[in-house]
C-alpha cells in the first residue's frame, strides 16, 4: 500500500472515530424513545399487548394512546436497530454513559405498567393461595381462589395450572402476598429491578475477570430489547434465576467451588433450567467441593420444600414434563412443523426434541471434559433448551445471553443474538401482512 493510501486510511479511521460517539448517542436515544413510547402507550390501559391490570401507572395515562400492535412492533424494530448499533459501537461508550443508559431504560419500565404477559399475576396468585387462603399452590391452580382480587388478572391458560416454579421462588414470593394486589405488584417489580441490577453487576465482574470489555458486556445484556421490554417489563422471575446463575459463575471464577455449586442449585429451586450449568461446572473444575456443595444445597432446599409444600413441592420433574407438553406459536419446532406442512408439534416430535437435546448435552459435556470453556458449553446448552422447546417465550432466549457475553467462544454470542433476531422478526410479521 502506498504512503498516500495509508494516509487516507488513517484519515478515514480518524473521522470514523470522531463520529462514533455521536452515532452511539443517537442509538441510545432511539432505545430510550422506543421504550418510552411503549410504556406511555401501555399506561393508557388494557389492550391486546397490555394485560388487564391494576392501574399502577395511571398517572401516565394521559400522555400516550392505547398501545396497538403496529406502534409496538415499530418501536421494537427501532429498539433492535439501536441495540445493533450500540453493539457495533460499544467500545466508544464510556462506563458512565453505559450505566446511565441502562438505568434510564430500567427506570422507564419500572414506572410503567406490566407489559405483554400475565405471569406476574400468577406469581402473586400462588403466593396469596398459600399465605392468605392456606391452599397449597403445588396442588391447585388459581381457580381455587376465584373470589380473590388477583384471580381476575391471571391468564386464562394458567387458572387451572398449579405452579411450576421451584419452592425457593414460591417462598420468596410469600412476603408480597399480604400487601394486596397492587402492593405485591410493586414488590415484584422491585424484586425484578434488584435482580437485574445484581445480574448486570456480576456480568461486569465476570467480564473483567475474563479480560472482556465490561461496558460492552453489560450493554449487550442490560440494553437488550427482549431483556428490557419483555423480561423486565413483565417482572419475570427469570431475572432471579439469572442472578443466581451469574453468582455461581462469579463464585467459580473466584475458586469458591462449594458456594458456586450451591448457587446453581438455588437457581434451580427458582426455575429448574439453570441446573444445566452444574455438569459443565463440575467437569471443568473437577472439584469434590462442588459436588458436596451441590448435594448440601439440594438436600437443604428439598427439605425446606418438603416441609413447606409436601412431596408435590419438590416434584420438579413432574412439573417439567407437564410444561414440556405445551406448544406456543413462536417456538422453533412449531415453525419448522409448519414449514414441512405439518399442522403442529405431535407427541413423537416432543420425543425427538428431547433426544436431540440429550445428544447436544452429551457432546457439550464431552467437549468440556476435553478442555472447552465450560461457560460457553453452559450457554450452548441453555440456547439448545430454548430452541428445542415447543413452549418458547421471549425471556427463555435470554437465558444464555449473560454467559454468551463473557464466553471465550464468541460464536455463542452471535448464535444467541441470531436466535433473538429470528424471534423478533417473527413478531414483526404482522407489519408486512396485507391489509384486508
Amino acid at each position: 500500500m502506498s504512503v498516500a493510501a495509508q494516509s487516507e486510511l488513517r484519515l478515514a479511521r480518524t473521522r470514523s472515530a470522531q463520529w462514533a460517539p455521536a452515532l452511539a448517542a443517537v442509538c441510545a436515544l432511539v432505545l430510550v424513545a422506543a421504550t418510552a413510547e411503549i410504556v406511555l402507550d401501555g399506561a393508557v390501559g388494557h389492550s391486546a399487548l397490555i394485560p388487564k391490570s391494576p392501574q399502577i401507572a395511571g398517572w401516565l395515562s394521559g400522555i400516550g394512546e392505547r398501545l396497538g400492535f403496529r406502534v409496538f412492533l415499530i418501536a421494537i424494530l427501532a429498539f433492535s436497530a439501536g441495540y445493533a448499533g450500540l453493539w457495533a459501537l460499544g467500545r466508544t461508550v464510556s462506563k458512565r454513559w453505559a450505566i446511565a443508559l441502562i438505568a434510564v431504560l430500567h427506570a422507564i419500565v419500572f414506572v410503567g405498567p406490566i407489559l405483554l404477559s400475565t405471569d406476574v399475576f400468577s406469581y402473586i396468585a400462588y403466593a396469596r393461595m398459600g399465605v392468605e387462603h392456606g391452599i397449597n399452590p403445588y396442588l391447585h391452580g388459581p381457580i381455587a381462589i376465584p373470589h380473590d382480587p388477583v384471580y381476575h388478572y391471571v391468564g386464562t391458560d394458567w387458572k387451572l395450572v398449579a405452579t411450576a416454579y421451584g419452592p425457593l421462588y414460591t417462598l420468596l414470593s410469600y412476603p408480597f402476598a399480604p400487601l394486596g394486589v397492587e402492593g405485591a405488584l410493586w414488590g415484584m417489580k422491585v424484586l425484578a429491578m434488584l435482580a437485574s441490577a445484581g445480574t448486570l453487576a456480576l456480568v461486569w465482574r465476570c467480564a473483567r475477570l475474563r479480560e472482556i470489555n465490561p461496558v460492552g458486556a453489560i450493554l449487550l445484556v442490560g440494553a437488550n430489547p427482549l431483556y428490557v421490554i419483555y423480561c423486565l417489563g413483565g417482572a419475570h422471575n427469570d431475572l432471579v434465576m439469572l442472578l443466581l446463575m451469574m453468582a455461581a459463575v462469579s463464585l467459580t471464577f473466584a475458586r469458591r467451588d462449594a458456594p458456586a455449586a450451591a448457587a446453581v442449585v438455588a437457581g434451580a429451586l427458582v426455575k429448574a433450567t439453570v441446573a444445566a450449568l452444574l455438569p459443565f461446572m463440575i467437569l471443568a473444575r473437577r472439584s469434590r467441593a462442588q459436588i458436596f456443595g451441590a448435594l448440601a444445597a439440594l438436600v437443604l432446599g428439598l427439605l425446606i420444600g418438603l416441609l413447606a409444600f409436601g412431596v408435590d413441592g419438590i416434584n420438579i420433574i413432574a412439573a417439567l414434563n407437564r410444561d414440556a407438553a405445551f406448544v406456543s406459536t413462536d417456538s422453533f419446532p412449531t415453525e419448522i412443523a409448519h414449514l414441512v406442512g405439518k399442522p403442529g408439534v405431535f407427541p413423537i416430535d416432543h420425543d425427538l426434541l428431547k433426544a436431540a437435546l440429550v445428544v447436544v448435552g452429551l457432546h457439550l459435556m464431552w467437549r468440556t471434559w476435553r478442555g472447552y470453556d465450560w461457560v460457553a458449553a453452559s450457554g450452548w446448552a441453555l440456547l439448545a433448551i430454548s430452541v428445542t422447546s415447543s413452549w418458547l417465550l421471549a425471556w427463555y432466549i435470554l437465558w444464555p445471553l449473560p454467559l454468551a457475553v463473557i464466553s471465550r467462544d464468541r460464536r455463542l454470542l452471535v448464535a444467541t443474538l441470531a436466535v433473538q433476531a429470528l424471534f423478533i422478526v417473527h413478531q414483526l410479521t404482522p407489519l408486512f401482512a396485507p391489509v384486508s
